[in-house]
């Protein structure tokens, strides 16, 4: 061997050897998210064939429908536990329940009291609601969501979309104020922030004690500040009310159902401003769940398109829950709604096909 080749050869050794090894044997991230699904019925009639339907198509991961929307038994540790027994038997893990607080609006709602604040009604609430955390946690469920709306769902006409499916749509311009005020009246940012507060006050520290997250939903339905509508402010319902709210009471088991959809709602440009938005709320483990369905539109005017044609890449938004480290379910929340496939048991079967291809896709990514 000639002595420059000897030299060039002890170069080059000589420069791997300085490599550090965590440079070389690095290992790859993976990506920790699930997928999942929701609205599986408590009631063993209904939800046996769905159960078997989702072990069938790899979804081990779920949140089921609300034992009750009143206390009683549906909601005794034993009657959770059963629950998450038969779950178990499919092969699937109980990730999370609703609690009866949902979207439904304030006229439908058994806890009014709580929404509007009134004592001494609203304590007698919110000590059932804490007895249902309580029970969830002694059951071995580790979260549950809720929303905390008084308007419910805020939508106007559903518009056409892909291939005659009809796309749930809010277009501001044309919805009406009818009836001028709920039965909350005139309910400003401040009487709003009150009711959520005391609320929390009561609830988070429950939650802590038995392990159990607890995962808001925002408005959904979200309007241009001042974000007004039917004589109430729904702070819910903008980023920067999320960002207030998860500070409220900060601990741990105290954070959000991130619906991505409803989340894209708040911007003007959905497509270039959520992955921030993620990123706010992901890195400061305030993510409990994610409903991951896209939409085309903005603030005040969008329709709820199918997964993979909104105006969100939700590749890149895929590849931002790694980034963070996110490590719970992916759902889808709505589908388009079709006359042949009535129930959208095909589209939600599609959808969660696509997250599970999404998942695998940044798992494998460097």
């Amino acid at each position: 061997m000639s002595a420059n080749r000897r030299r060039f050869l002890q170069t080059v050794g000589s420069a791997a050897a300085a490599i550090p090894a965590s440079a070389s044997q690095q290992p790859r991230r993976r990506a920790l998210m699930k997928v999942g699904t929701q609205h599986i019925a408590a009631t063993t009639e209904q939800s046996n064939a769905a159960l078997k339907l989702m072990a069938c198509l790899g979804v081990q991961h779920i949140c089921s429908g609300e034992p009750s929307m009143t206390p009683g038994p549906g909601w005794s540790v034993d009657s959770l536990k059963r629950l998450r027994d038969r779950v178990s038997s499919f092969g699937l893990e109980l990730a999370m329940v609703p609690l009866p607080l949902s979207s439904v609006p304030l006229s439908s709602s058994p806890y009014k009291a709580t929404l509007l604040g009134k004592a001494p009604d609203r304590d007698r609430e919110i000590a059932a609601i804490c007895e249902m955390i309580r029970n969830i946690g002694l059951a071995g469920i580790p979260a549950a969501k809720y929303n905390f709306t008084v308007l419910g769902f805020l939508r106007t006409e559903s518009t056409r979309g892909r291939g005659g499916a009809m796309y749930s749509t809010l277009q501001l311009s044309k919805a009406k104020e009818e009836p001028a005020l709920t039965e909350a009246g005139q309910m400003d940012a401040a009487r709003k922030w009150e009711t959520i507060t005391y609320f929390l006050k009561q609830v988070v520290p429950v939650a802590a004690e038995h392990k159990v997250r607890l995962a808001l939903h925002p408005f959904d339905g979200p309007i241009p500040a001042p974000h007004r509508w039917r004589g109430v402010t729904e702070v819910l319902g903008s980023v920067e009310g999320l960002k207030r709210f998860v500070t409220i009471q900060e601990n741990p088991y105290h954070g959000l159902n991130f619906c991505q959809g409803t989340v894209s709602e708040m911007l003007r440009e959905p497509g270039k401003e959520i992955f921030d938005v993620i990123r706010h709320f992901g890195s400061r483990k305030k993510i409990f769940n994610v409903h991951f369905r896209n939409i085309r539109g903005g603030v005040g005017n969008f329709q709820e398109t199918y997964i993979d044609e909104g105006d969100v890449d939700m590749l890149q938004a895929m590849r931002v829950y790694k980034e963070i480290g996110y490590d719970g379910m992916m759902m889808p929340d709505h589908v388009p709604s079709l006359d042949v496939d009535p129930g959208g048991a095909q589209q939600f079967a599609y959808t969660l096909g696509y997250i599970k291809a999404l998942i695998r896709s940044v798992d494998a990514e460097g």
